[in-house]
């Protein structure tokens, strides 16, 4: 299996409410029968009615809510901008769950979760850099 992630789908209890959340971060998704896609640099992130993810996954779909382990990331340039797109994010529905502040590895970041409770972090990472396009470029780590 190649290292690469493709597509990040979240499954979502009402796609059209999803949908006008990310839309409302300034991304412009396509709509293809019920699914929602938006180019996320090199990958798509989708939007998928969470009974119809679980169904396709062959997966047993438990009640929502309680941390499902998973989080989201977006590294941006400074910490201008974790505090703009946090605040933009909360003026969009989202939930602030920790506000923006300095981080143990001396960087800055903040988190909140979209309307079906999937969790963001907004980060700057003096330590990781970013390409033009915005894509990450992960330091040596200095580990075989």
């Amino acid at each position: 299996m190649e290292q690469r992630v493709s597509l990040i789908t979240l499954g979502v209890a009402d796609v059209s409410r999803a949908r006008a959340f990310y839309e409302g971060l300034g991304w412009r998704g396509q709509e293809v029968a019920g699914t929602v896609f938006f180019q996320a640099g090199g990958l798509a992130l989708v939007l998928w009615g969470r009974d119809e993810l679980a169904r396709d996954g062959g997966i047993d779909d438990e009640p929502a809510g309680g941390f499902g382990g998973v989080a989201l990331a977006q590294n941006v340039c400074s910490p201008e901008e974790v505090d703009a797109v946090v605040a933009a994010a909360e003026r969009a529905g989202a939930t602030v769950t920790r506000p923006p502040a300095t981080t143990f590895y001396g960087g800055y970041a903040g988190y909140f979760t979209d309307p079906d409770g999937h969790v963001w972090e907004i980060a700057h990472n003096p330590g990781f850099t970013l390409a033009d396009d915005g894509s990450l470029i992960l330091p040596d780590f200095g580990t075989p």
